[in-house]
């Protein structure tokens, strides 16, 4: 590469000062930048924590009311399933005199055949 002359030098060199001049513009400008993203970011942040707390208490309220609801719902089954047992304990009590009356008869009707008189 052939030499460069002093006046082509000189002129890069003021170049390159130039842009080193404008750094701390440039910089300066970076650091309002960086600046204003935090604060930006520091706001939503907030406000997605913000968020995020709402739909906590949302979703805890919904879950106590459905629980409340099935709670509700599972004194009414057993309501229901209470008078189911009742029914079916009468039945069962029906039932039971219905077989005692029908052993008594089938008693009588085989005391009768076998020893001729009937006990009175």
């Amino acid at each position: 590469m052939p030499p460069q002359t002093l006046e082509s030098r000189v002129d890069s060199l003021e170049a390159r000062v130039t842009a080193l001049e404008q750094l701390p513009q440039r910089v300066d400008g970076l650091t309002l930048q960086v600046s204003q993203l935090r604060t930006e970011m520091r706001a939503e942040f907030s406000a997605v924590r913000g968020e995020m707390a709402e739909l906590g208490n949302t979703l805890r309220a919904e879950m106590r009311q459905q629980g409340d609801e099935l709670r509700a719902e599972m004194r009414a089954g057993d309501n229901r399933l209470a008078g189911l047992i009742e029914e079916l304990g009468v039945h069962m009590r029906v039932l039971h005199e219905d077989v005692i009356g029908r052993i008594a008869v089938l008693g009588e009707a085989l005391n009768g055949r076998k020893g001729g008189k009937r006990r009175r």
